[in-house]
């Protein structure tokens, strides 16, 4: 029966290629992948600044250890640096805290030493881990993760800080706000506000690290490993036709945008939580069942872009791995500005610096999250070059600093993802997770089973925003699959390669 069974996966991200690496070596014949763009890898997205290798989408491996199915997969390929591959590197339980060496420049132009705002960075530190070990049933007394850290930086700044200078203590609550965007960037959220609070994200041991030639060369490694022209480029889904009970040798039609229609026994959608939310009410017939929107509706997913800026000599120390920029009017701890066009540079927390430089040159990663991040996208790049100019003059004091070009992530306006990664949202539990992965038609109805199901970063329970996540969904649904068909009789198994 599985011979002839029919899967198409809507998404070449790597959920979707992973999904389909499974079937195949499962011995499923009639496997095919239908891509919107021209390319696959979905936010996994490696582009060029001058020479560089810069990654527009997904950056690291986070925790890389033997638990994290990508890092067992970029060290079959060669793809790491010995560093990354040392025991004592996937060792390393960092709690999801980089423990980066910083640089930390104030908007009146003085280079601050990190000892300066090491207050703030440890009671910052300190809540964030309180936050993480909330239950996540609901029941909490904050309505909000920035709800939550704001109400405390008050209560603990009032005790623990009651015999620091006004000036030293308005710095160290401005230096909150800087961590605050952090966190926004961290989350992929507009503000800490619409983040939930109740710990449903898992981390995983291992100090994060980046591929070398670039986060691609993973993807290309696994296409090689898929038949020729499984996948169908240029291909968008307009509608996913489900339960039709006239058909019940094919129960699922899938309609592409140029008209064209296939026949399926399943459909893995494996599309962003972003483009879900967007076209939910369009791309399947009939609508998705209530419960299954409500999770959706709940679940957030947001923007957090990337600016690539290269110099030609750095202005930062030699041994900085993060700089941090603290603006000294933020005293009231925000994380969202009032003006987005008149001042959304200020939403920019700072940069990362790209290491090696042997590897990189001087060039630097800024982050910036939320609705000033969606409105920088619509910036001319060279109206986005002259802000980050301006910008790191004021802070460094230095008027001569001239970046030689940037590079910006626009990952609101693609038009197939509308954002960048899921988080946890207001009132959002881990039912609402279970929703997401849940197949259709539900179960205990009498249509066939398995018609629609749901993969990608947004269905993983706990690793929801991750590309370790995104993979471990396309393999659930794929055993899911393989597992029902097991019980009706399996097909001759190929070698499997996972």
């Amino acid at each position: 029966m599985s011979a002839n069974t029919k899967i198409v996966i809507i998404g070449c991200g790597i959920s979707g290629i992973e999904a389909a690496r499974k079937l195949v070596n499962a011995g499923f014949q009639h496997v095919r992948i239908l891509e919107a763009t021209a390319r696959s890898g979905g936010r996994i997205k490696t582009g060029r600044l001058g020479q560089n290798i810069v990654e527009i989408g997904a950056n690291w491996i986070h925790g890389p250890s033997e638990q994290n199915p990508v890092f067992r997969m970029a060290r079959q390929y060669g793809l790491l640096d010995p560093e990354a591959l040392t025991l004592e590197n996937q060792a390393m339980d960092i709690g999801g805290l980089l423990p980066w060496v910083p640089n930390v420049f104030s908007s009146s132009g003085r280079k601050l030493n990190a000892e300066d705002i090491s207050p703030a960075l440890e009671m910052f530190n300190e809540l964030l881990n309180e936050s993480s070990r909330f239950p996540s049933q609901g029941g909490e007394p904050w309505a909000s993760m920035g709800d939550f850290l704001r109400s405390e930086v008050q209560l603990r700044a009032a005790e623990k800080w009651k015999d620091i200078d006004a000036n030293t203590r308005s710095l160290q609550l401005c230096a909150i706000s800087s961590m605050l965007k952090v966190e926004c960037c961290v989350n992929g959220t507009h503000s800490l506000d619409e983040v939930g609070l109740g710990g449903l994200y898992k981390t995983l041991p291992g100090l994060d690290c980046t591929f070398p030639g670039g986060y691609e060369g993973l993807i290309e490694n696994l296409m090689s490993e898929l038949p020729s022209g499984l996948v169908t480029y240029n291909s968008p889904v307009r509608c996913v036709h489900w339960n039709n009970s006239e058909k019940r040798e094919n129960p699922v039609t899938v309609e592409c945008d140029d008209g064209k229609k296939i026949a399926a026994d399943h459909v893995i959608v494996t599309v962003s939580l972003g483009y879900l939310k967007k076209h939910h009410s369009t791309l399947f017939h009939p609508p998705l069942p209530l419960h299954k929107l409500h999770s959706i509706q709940r679940l957030g997913f947001g923007t957090n872009n990337k600016i690539f800026v290269e110099f030609d000599s750095p202005w930062w120390d030699a041994d900085c791995e993060v700089i941090y920029f603290v603006w000294e009017d933020e005293g009231a701890m925000l994380d969202q500005v009032p003006d987005v066009q008149r001042s959304w540079i200020k939403k920019l927390f700072g940069f990362t610096v790209l290491k090696p430089t042997e590897r990189y040159g001087h060039v630097l990663c800024g982050w910036i999250a939320g609705h000033e991040s969606e409105y920088m996208e619509t910036l001319p790049e060279q109206e986005v070059m002259h802000a980050i100019t301006q910008l790191i003059r004021r802070f460094t004091g230095n008027p001569t600093i001239t970046p030689r070009r940037v590079l910006r992530s626009q990952w609101f306006h693609d038009p197939w993802t509308c954002g960048s990664y899921s988080y946890s949202g207001i009132g959002c539990s881990a039912q609402d997770l279970e929703n997401m992965m849940e197949p259709l038609p539900a179960e205990g109805s009498q249509a066939q089973p398995l018609q629609v199901l749901f993969a990608g970063e947004a269905t993983h329970p706990y690793y929801y925003s991750t590309v370790h996540g995104a993979v471990l969904s396309g393999w659930k649904e794929a055993d899911r699959l393989i597992s029902h068909y097991s019980s009706i009789g399996p097909p001759e198994p190929a070698k499997s390669k996972l």
